[in-house]
C-alpha cells in the first residue's frame, strides 16, 4: 500500500484470543477486512498491513516488537497505556464478554491515539469501520480516562453487588434482587445522562435527611458489617456532591425523589 490510510482489501492481524480480541477479529471481518485471527500466544505472525495488539498491557512492548518486522502498523486496544512501542491504539470504550455480535460496536466510543496524523487516520477509519464513534484521548492523561471508565463500569458493578447483598439481608433473593433493583439503576443512569450526577442525585443525603443516612449505616452494621467502611466513603463523596452547585435550570430537579 502506498499510503497510510487502509484500502478496502487491506489486511489485518487480531493477536490475543481474550474476551476483546475474539469480538474484534470477528467484527473487523464482518466489515470486510481479511483478518487473521485471534492468534494466540506463540502463533505464526503473517504478512499483513496492521496488526491489532489485543494482550495484557504488560506484554505489549513484547508483542509490538515480534510483530513489527512482519507489519506495516502497529495498535493497541488499551485504554490505560500510551502508545509506547505502537504507531496507533484504539480503545473500544464498552465491556465484553468474547459472545458479542459484531454490532456491539456501533454506536459506542472508541477512543484513539496516533504517533503520526496518518497513524491517528488509520485508528479512526478502523473505528468508523466498527461502526463506533472515535474521540482522541490526550495520552499524557490516558491512565485518567482509563480510571473513568472503571468507575462507569467494574466500580458501578462493586456497588450493585453491595446493594444485591443488602437487599439479601432483607428477604430477597439474589435473582429477585437484581430485577427489583434493575428498574432504579436504568433510571438513574438516564437521568445521569440527561442532567449530570447533581441534578440526578435524589435520596435522604440530596434532602438532608441525616436520621435516615444513620439508620442506614446502623442497618449496614448489623446486617452486612463489611459494607461499612464503603458506605461510610460513599456517603461523605455523596455529601459533597449534594453541596455542589447545580445547573440552574436543573436545581430543582434534585429536590425530590424516593430513591
Amino acid at each position: 500500500m502506498q499510503t497510510a490510510l487502509l484500502a478496502p482489501t487491506a489486511t489485518l492481524a487480531v493477536l490475543g484470543g481474550g474476551r476483546l480480541g475474539v469480538v474484534l477479529a470477528r467484527a473487523l471481518s464482518d466489515a470486510g477486512f481479511a483478518v487473521h485471527g485471534p492468534l494466540g500466544r506463540g502463533a505464526r505472525i503473517p504478512e499483513v498491513d496492521v496488526a491489532l495488539l489485543c494482550v495484557p498491557d504488560a506484554e505489549i512492548p513484547e508483542a509490538a516488537s515480534a510483530v513489527r518486522p512482519h507489519v506495516r502498523l502497529v495498535g493497541h486496544v488499551s485504554g490505560a497505556t500510551q502508545l509506547g512501542d505502537a504507531d496507533f491504539s484504539l480503545h473500544p470504550l464498552q465491556t465484553f464478554t468474547g459472545a458479542e455480535s459484531s454490532d456491539a460496536f456501533h454506536g459506542i466510543g472508541a477512543a484513539i491515539a496516533g504517533r503520526t496524523p496518518d497513524a491517528l487516520a488509520v485508528a479512526e477509519q478502523l473505528a468508523l469501520a466498527l461502526g463506533a464513534r472515535p474521540f482522541a484521548v490526550d495520552e499524557a492523561h490516558r491512565a485518567s480516562y482509563h480510571a473513568a471508565a472503571s468507575f462507569a463500569s467494574n466500580f458501578v458493578l462493586t456497588l450493585l453487588d453491595a446493594a444485591e447483598e443488602l437487599a439479601s439481608s432483607a428477604g430477597l433473593r439474589a435473582g429477585d434482587a437484581r430485577r427489583i433493583l434493575a428498574p432504579l439503576v436504568h433510571r438513574t443512569v438516564d437521568n445521569w445522562v440527561a442532567t449530570g450526577a447533581r441534578a440526578a442525585l435524589t435520596g435522604p443525603i440530596a434532602r438532608g435527611d441525616a436520621r435516615t443516612v444513620t439508620r442506614q449505616g446502623e442497618a449496614i452494621d448489623e446486617d452486612a458489617p463489611t459494607l461499612r467502611p464503603l458506605f461510610d466513603e460513599l456517603v461523605t463523596a455523596t455529601r459533597s456532591l449534594a453541596a455542589a452547585p447545580a445547573e440552574p435550570a436543573r436545581a430543582a430537579d434534585a429536590e425530590e425523589g424516593a430513591a
